[in-house]
C-alpha cells in the first residue's frame, strides 16, 4: 500500500561493530529509528550534543544496564526508557547482561558505524588474532580512553573521534609480519623500525575513507611529549590531546596484560611507571585523568 512498508524481520543496514550490533530499522525527516544490541559488560556512553535541538529516546527491549548519576547507582531493564536532550556531560553505561533496546535520534547516528567503519574493525580483529597476547587490546584501550577523556570533558566531536581512533589505533599492524608480532626476545633495529611504520600504514587505511579526519590520531598514538616517539618526533602541544590518551591507555593495557616476552605486570606498578614519566613521554593532565579512572574502578586503591 502506498505510505506503508513493512519489514519483516528486516533492517535498512545492519553493522556489526566488535560488542555491538546496530540495525537501521527506518529513517527520514532527520530522524533514525535503530535497534541495537551490545554485549555484556561494555560500554555505553551518551554525549552531549552541539545541536541544542537534538534528543536521543531509548527503550530497553532485554538486558540490563547501570550507570553512576549524581553519584548514585542507577539500573535499568526491560521497558524502562532513557530521554536524553541538552545533556550537561557524557553518561556512561555499562552492560551487565546483553542488551537490545530501540532508539530514536533526530540526529544522523547511523554513519558513524558505517560499513567502512567495520571493515576497518575486521583489519584490527585480524591483528589481534595473530597474538593472542593482544586479544581484545584495543576494546579494552577505548574502553579507557573514553572514561579519561569524559574526565578532561573533550568536546563531542573529540569523544567521538577519540572512541573510533582507539578502536582502530593498531590496524597497520596487518602489515606486520606474525613471527615479528610474536617474538618472545628482543627486536632487532630492522623488526623495530617495521613496528615502528604501523601508525602511519593505519592512518594510510583511514585517510582513504570517510573518517579521515581521524587518522592524525591514529599515526600520533606512538609520539611522546619530549619528542622521543614516533613517526614524526612530535612535541608537546604539537601532539593531538585524543592521541596523547590513546597513548597512555595504550601503554597501561600493554603492561597489565601478559605478553610472549614477559608476564603481566600489576596496575599499581604500570601506574607508578607511567607517573614517572609524566613530562618526558605522557602528559600529566592526561595520567591524573586516567590515574582517577582506574580509581573510581577499583584497579587502584584510593
Amino acid at each position: 500500500m502506498k505510505g506503508l512498508d513493512i519489514l519483516a524481520d528486516g533492517y535498512l543496514e545492519k553493522v556489526n561493530n566488535g560488542a555491538t550490533t546496530l540495525s537501521l530499522l527506518g529513517r527520514g525527516n532527520g530522524i533514525e529509528l535503530m535497534k541495537q544490541t551490545i554485549l555484556k559488560d561494555s560500554i555505553f556512553v551518551l554525549f552531549p550534543s552541539q545541536d541544542k535541538n537534538a534528543q536521543e529516546f531509548f527503550y530497553i527491549l532485554s538486558g540490563e544496564i547501570e550507570a553512576n548519576i549524581n553519584g548514585d547507582t542507577i539500573k535499568l531493564g526491560p521497558d524502562d526508557f532513557i530521554s536524553a536532550k541538552n545533556l550537561e556531560g557524557t553518561v556512561q553505561f555499562k552492560t551487565l547482561a546483553d542488551l537490545t533496546f530501540l532508539s530514536i535520534s533526530t540526529v544522523p547516528v547511523f554513519h558513524y558505524l558505517s560499513n567502512i567503519v567495520s571493515k576497518l574493525r575486521s583489519i584490527g580483529e585480524a591483528v589481534e588474532k595473530k597474538d593472542r597476547y593482544t586479544f581484545n587490546h584495543s576494546a579494552r584501550v577505548s574502553n579507557y580512553a573514553v572514561k579519561t577523556a569524559s574526565k578532561m570533558n573533550l568536546r563531542k566531536e573529540q569523544m567521538e573521534n577519540l572512541l573510533l581512533a582507539s578502536i582502530l589505533h593498531d590496524i597497520g599492524k596487518i602489515n606486520i609480519p606474525e613471527e615479528v608480532l610474536k617474538k618472545p626476545s628482543k627486536l632487532t633495529n630492522e623488526e623495530f623500525e617495521m613496528v615502528k611504520k604501523h601508525p602511519g600504514d593505519g592512518a594510510a587505511m583511514i585517510r582513504d575513507t570517510p573518517y579521515a579526519d581521524i587518522a592524525d590520531i591514529v599515526e600520533q598514538h606512538h609520539e611522546r611529549v619530549n619528542g622521543r616517539g614516533y613517526p614524526f618526533g612530535l612535541k608537546g602541544d604539537q601532539i593531538l590531546v585524543e592521541a596523547k590518551i590513546i597513548g597512555v591507555c595504550d601503554t597501561f593495557d600493554a603492561m597489565t596484560e601478559d605478553r610472549a616476552y614477559r608476564s603481566a605486570f600489576t596496575a599499581e606498578y604500570a601506574m607508578a611507571e607511567i607517573n614517572s614519566l609524566i613530562g618526558i613521554q605522557y602528559d600529566e593532565e592526561v595520567v591524573k585523568a586516567f590515574e582517577q579512572v582506574l580509581k573510581e574502578e577499583g584497579r587502584l586503591s584510593s
